[in-house]
Parts: C-alpha cells; sequence; structure tokens
C-alpha cells in the first residue's frame, strides 16, 4: 500500500490526528496496512515480532479460547481503536485473537520494538497512547463489574446501550445499529447462553423497547433506555 494512503489513515486516526507531517511520514515507514474480509481472524505474534495495531475502519471483536475451546468475546471494537500487544511486554496469550466483522476492516499494524521506540522518541505521541490504553481498561473494569453484580437481562441492556452511544444512528425517534453480531456473539461478550440471548430480545421486542432482525436493531423510545 502507498505511503500516500498510509499516511491519510494515520492523520484520520486520533493517536496521530495532532501530530505533525514529518512525524507521520515516519510512522508510514514502519506501518504496514491491510484490508481484511469479514470473518478472518488473526493472532498478535509473539516475543519480539508481537505487534500493535490501529482499528483505521470497520469492527472487530477480540476473543480468546479457554481450556475447553470454548469461545469468549472480550471485547467488540469499532473504528477507530487499538489493540494487540497493549503492554508491549511480549507476553501474550496464544489464544487470544482479533477476528473481522465487517468487509473492509482496515487494520495498521506495527512491530512492538519500532513501536515502542517510535513511542519513546515522540513523548506527547506516548502520553496519547498511555491515555487511549486507560480508556480501554476501564470500560472493560465496568465489563467485569457487570458481569459481577447484574443479571443477565441488566448485562444485556447495558450492552445494547454502549453499543447505541458507539455506533447508533439516530434515524427519527428511533436509534439504528446495524446488527453485525449473532446472538451467539452477544452471548459470549456477556456471559450466557445464546437461548438466554433469544430470550431476552424477545422480552425487550415484547415490551415495546426495541425491534430487531438479522440486519439490524431499533432502539424504541431512547429516552427509557437511559
Amino acid at each position: 500500500m502507498s505511503d500516500e494512503i498510509k499516511y491519510l489513515y494515520l492523520k484520520n486516526h486520533p493517536l496521530f490526528a495532532s501530530f505533525p507531517d514529518n512525524k507521520i511520514k515516519d510512522a508510514c515507514s514502519i506501518a504496514i496496512v491491510k484490508n481484511v474480509v469479514r470473518g478472518v481472524s488473526f493472532g498478535y505474534g509473539e516475543g519480539s515480532y508481537s505487534k500493535i495495531y490501529l482499528l483505521i475502519k470497520g469492527k472487530l471483536k477480540i476473543t480468546v479460547n479457554d481450556e475447553s475451546h470454548h469461545e469468549m468475546i472480550k471485547d467488540i471494537l469499532t473504528a477507530p481503536d487499538v489493540f494487540g500487544d497493549l503492554g508491549m511486554e511480549g507476553h501474550i496469550s496464544i489464544d487470544e485473537y482479533a477476528e473481522a466483522l465487517t468487509n473492509n476492516t482496515v487494520i495498521c499494524s506495527f512491530n512492538m520494538v519500532d513501536f515502542k521506540k517510535f513511542l519513546q522518541d515522540n513523548p506527547m505521541m506516548a502520553l496519547a497512547y498511555a491515555n487511549t490504553v486507560n480508556k480501554k481498561l476501564t470500560r472493560l473494569e465496568g465489563r467485569h463489574s457487570d458481569l459481577v453484580f447484574r443479571d443477565a437481562k441488566s448485562r444485556l441492556v447495558r450492552f445494547i446501550k454502549n453499543w447505541a452511544l458507539t455506533d447508533g444512528s439516530r434515524v427519527g425517534d428511533k436509534i439504528v445499529l446495524n446488527n453485525y453480531l449473532t446472538h451467539t456473539d452477544i452471548a459470549n461478550v456477556i456471559a450466557t447462553s445464546r437461548q438466554s440471548v433469544n430470550v431476552l430480545f424477545n422480552v425487550l421486542r415484547d415490551s415495546g423497547m426495541l425491534v430487531y432482525n438479522r440486519k439490524k436493531i431499533e432502539l424504541i423510545n431512547p429516552p427509557s433506555w437511559n
């Protein structure tokens, strides 16, 4: 991919948005940009070959398999975002991987060693990166609290509310979500069964809070979701 396209992608990512042109061009020289289609999964490498990824366009799920090879979704990412070996220590789970949820997903990868040196040479970038990672950790801590203190219905409602905040579109008096997640995906996020998710969606539909099909979810009367 040409450096001109890399430059545009990086310039429009929050980590690089306020960076001078020459610094972004330096980053382009060590960045690899790829298009990924829906359903394709990939890991982060190991040791000094591990990678930091920028999600430039599209959506991903971050998944880990437990000892019984059951899938658990750790996070759902919507561009722009950052993922991969975020601690830059090379000690990442080989059972964790990312999977594209949308076609034409665009990712930009940096070798961990190169990216760490880039941060060392650019303190403002290091601060922006630290703030981004801190926000991600805070969000994941919130999800952990939900798993401990909320029942399945409350977890589903909270998940849909957060989904709407990050990815919803206002259409008249509704908020519309493009439904790129299966009931199994949602079940793996909120730690319940696919059957329970199906039952709970029907409960929310029957109570007049939403309508849904395989392509979209419409939140009815958004104030009732506050």
